[in-house]
Formats: structure tokens, C-alpha cells, sequence
């Protein structure tokens, strides 16, 4: 454990930008906890007397086109933006890994029938596949979250199911079968352990990915209805203002393309640091 702890510090010490991506991704999630429980004002309250307002020490980023804070909006979106591109990410993550490491781990026609299906996920665009279930689900608060998992699921059970056909060949599990250990107990004891790394990698890029997708079916309307707040939605709210409100399209704008380069630095230190752990 100390050792784990050293060579994280020592990570962090050499490479400055997993610092940062750090940073940016505790300052995102504090966002959208900030957003869930309180904002400096109502995120959906009309007020047409401030219609408009640019950047002051009342309204730190302005108000929009109905006199709504932006800030406290840009606070709300992140809790819906966050709270979806997680639980999209936490569904992907358990039932990704465990379909793919039970697949890879069986073999035969169970396998093949998983690898098949995945396939013919993965032959549609992860976006337009999101947008096609979205649309289906039109209705349920619950859909962006149901779509994204759907469609991002086939790529952790690839590369979990990779993993564990390669893991399946070593030494140690050929070990636990000649002690007649049964599968299930080989599979958790040994195999899925193994996968933390792989699985913990690809859950933040899935993160970035998710966020992203969720930004994306708000600027196309396939979020959650108005008059609640998204990423996505401030931004596409802000086309009509650009030019007499730009500040409308910078806090979104700014918001999802810094999470973004935060979540993907904090995931590229993640990804070296599990590779150096798994060369030692």
C-alpha cells in the first residue's frame, strides 16, 4: 500500500498534467454537487426585466434570454450533465466488465453469440445510435442515460473480454483448474481482478465520452425537456445571441471543453500509471 502510494505521488510529481487533469475533474464534479444542492439563483425562475444582462457582481456570467443567471444554470446543467455521463459510465462499467469477462472467460457458442450482438452495435456510430434510442425512449428522464449505456457498452465488453482471453492462457489459471477450482470461483477470485486497470482506463474515457454524447442530445433537443438546464442545451439556446450575447455560448462552451481536456489528461495519467504498475 505504500509503495502504491509513492509511486502515485511519484506519477503526479512527474507528470504535471495529470495534476491538472485532477484538478479540473474535482472542480467539475464540485460543480454539479454545488448545482444539485443550491445556486445563487432559481436556474429555471423567468425574469424578463433582466433580460440579456452581461457579466457584473450580481450576475457573474450574465443572464440569458428569459433574465435566468447563467451561473446558477451552468451550475444545474453540471449536475444534470455530470449526474448523467456518470451513471452512464457506472452502468457501462459493471455490466460491461461483467458480460465481457464472462464471455471471454466461457468461449464457445455463448460467445460468440455476445461477440455477434456487439458487432452489430458497433456498426452504427455511438452518437447515432444514442440519438435512434433517445428517440425511441422520447418520453422517460431516463432515456439519454439508457441510450448512452447501450451504445457504449460494446466497447468495454471488447476490451475486457481481450483481456481476459489472453489472462485465460497464463499459468495461474491453468493452476486453479488442475486444484478443481470451479469457473465462477477462478473467474472472481483470479480473472476479474486482473481487469481492474483495463476497466478503470476505460472508464474515464467513457466518462469524456459520455459527457460529451449527453452535451450533444441537449444541442439537438433529445435531453431533458426545458426548462431544465444541460450543457448542451445553454449552447444551443445561445445561436440566436451570439452576436449580441456571446457570453451566453462562452460558459457552456468553455465548460464542456474544459472538462473534457480535464477528464482526458487525468485519463492518459491513469492509463501510464497502470502501465508502469503492470511492468513492474
Amino acid at each position: 500500500m505504500i509503495n502504491s502510494t509513492r509511486s502515485w505521488t511519484t506519477m503526479l510529481k512527474t507528470r504535471p498534467s495529470g495534476v491538472v487533469g485532477m484538478v479540473v475533474l474535482v472542480l467539475v464534479v464540485s460543480a454539479a454537487i454545488a448545482g444539485a444542492i443550491a445556486t445563487p439563483f432559481d436556474p429555471t425562475m423567468v425574469d424578463f426585466s433582466s433580460r440579456l444582462l452581461p457579466p457584473s457582481l450580481r450576475h457573474w456570467l450574465g443572464t440569458d434570454e428569459w433574465g435566468r443567471d447563467v451561473f446558477s444554470r451552468l451550475l444545474s446543467g453540471a449536475a444534470i450533465t455530470v449526474s448523467v455521463a456518470g451513471m452512464t459510465t457506472l452502468l457501462v462499467t459493471v455490466f460491461g466488465a461483467l458480460l465481457g469477462a464472462f464471455s471471454g472467460f466461457v468461449g464457445g457458442w455463448f460467445d460468440r453469440g455476445i461477440v455477434a450482438l456487439m458487432d452489430a452495435f458497433l456498426a452504427f456510430p455511438a452518437l447515432v445510435l444514442a440519438i435512434a434510442m433517445t428517440t425511441v425512449l422520447a418520453g422517460s428522464p431516463v432515456a439519454p442515460v439508457i441510450a448512452l449505456a447501450v451504445a457504449y457498452m460494446p466497447y468495454m465488453v471488447r476490451v475486457v473480454r481481450a483481456n481476459v482471453m489472453t489472462m485465460r492462457q497464463r499459468d495461474f489459471i491453468a493452476a486453479s483448474k488442475v486444484m478443481r477450482n470451479s469457473a465462477a470461483f477462478t473467474l472472481v477470485r483470479h480473472i476479474m481482478p486482473n481487469t481492474v486497470a483495463p476497466v478503470l482506463v476505460m472508464a474515464t474515457s467513457l466518462f469524456g465520452w459520455a459527457l460529451l454524447a449527453e452535451s450533444a442530445l441537449s444541442f439537438l433537443g433529445l435531453g431533458l425537456a426545458p426548462p431544465a438546464a444541460s450543457w448542451g442545451g445553454m449552447l444551443a439556446d445561445s445561436r440566436n445571441y451570439f452576436a449580441d450575447a456571446p457570453w451566453l455560448a462562452i460558459a457552456p462552451g468553455v465548460a464542456i471543453s474544459g472538462a473534457l481536456l480535464g477528464i482526458n489528461l487525468f485519463g492518459d495519467f491513469c492509463r501510464d500509471y497502470f502501465d508502469r504498475k503492470m511492468k513492474d
